[in-house]
């Protein structure tokens, strides 16, 4: 079993920046990839970026450019650098860990406005 929780989610301005922190417990050494999903209202959660223990990375389109997802699996901390953000950035952000099974964190709100 894997727990997550998230951090660093609020209100940020078009253009501004936040970070996402999101921390492991338990079986955290069963952890092949850490990740953040999102989900916007009325829309699917999707994919926005991932990283393996072996140090692959991959981004969202949408995000490439714009967001960094950096963190260490062994330790079960992982984070999302997010700048240039747009008001299409507005969702709530999960954690995610693929430790055999899949695992969530509760999410945190990030909403971008002026």
């Amino acid at each position: 079993q894997v727990q997550l929780v998230e951090s660093g989610g609020g209100l940020v301005q078009p253009g501004g920046s936040l970070r996402l922190s999101c921390a492991a417990s338990g079986s955290i050494l069963s952890i092949n990839a850490m990740g953040w999903y999102r989900q916007a209202p009325g829309k699917q959660r999707e994919l926005v970026a991932t990283i393996t223990s072996g140090g692959y990375i991959n981004y969202a389109d949408s995000v490439k450019g714009r967001f960094t997802i950096s963190g260490d699996n062994a330790k079960g901390i992982v984070y999302l650098q997010m700048n240039s953000l747009k008001p299409e950035d507005t969702a709530v952000y999960y954690c995610n860990a693929d430790a055999g099974a899949t695992y969530w964190g509760k999410g945190t709100l990030v909403t971008v406005s002026s």
